[in-house]
């Protein structure tokens, strides 16, 4: 893949070349001479390749139409369950497309709604025991992914990884709004 902003005068802006001959996914270079670019796209990578893994394992599991959006929202409804509103706060999202995803999770029966105790007027949406085994699911199938990087890389070498990670991102970073952000809300 070669996604070139401005390739006039053999200048190339913000070059994605991907995997192949001649180009710098294979680590060449020091830290200093590598392409800023590259750290968040590589950083992407990793996440997004963690996550095909993750669903193409839990369809093998009876949960084929399971989508990244879905694990975001039914993190946002957590454990005691949430309005429409709330889910969206916590998605970065409007009312409108939390209420769309809360739609489609509860038709794929992962989630339901239901009357708040606290006040009849608002629903509250909880997940049902279906989405908790796709949570369980979830959870054991990146242990398993955590594993397969370990063995591959090395446990040190992962551990140091996660570590050094942890000391460059500010723990407010850890969000549920990824949606959203993308989206540019």
């Amino acid at each position: 893949m070669d996604n070139v902003v401005d390739d006039s005068n053999d200048s190339k802006v913000n070059q994605v070349d991907g995997p192949g001959k001649g180009n710098r996914w294979a680590g060449s270079g020091t830290a200093a001479s590598r392409a800023g670019f590259e750290l968040p796209l590589l950083l992407f990578a990793g996440f997004r390749h963690l996550i095909d893994e993750l669903h193409a394992e839990l369809a093998r599991q009876g949960h084929p139409d399971a989508r990244p959006a879905h694990g975001f929202a039914m993190q946002a409804i957590g454990r005691d369950g949430a309005t429409a509103s709330e889910i969206g706060r916590r998605l970065g999202v409007s009312k409108q497309a939390a209420g769309k995803t809360v739609d489609r999770l509860v038709a794929l029966g992962y989630a339901e709604r239901a009357d708040d105790p606290a006040d009849a007027r608002r629903k509250v949406v909880r997940l049902t025991e279906q989405g908790y085994d796709m949570l369980a699911r979830s959870a054991a199938i990146f242990e398993r992914l955590h594993a397969s990087w370990a063995a591959e890389l090395g446990a040190g070498r992962l551990r140091a990884m996660e570590d050094d990670l942890r000391a460059v991102v500010p723990p407010e970073a850890f969000r549920l709004d990824a949606a959203g952000w993308l989206a540019g809300s």
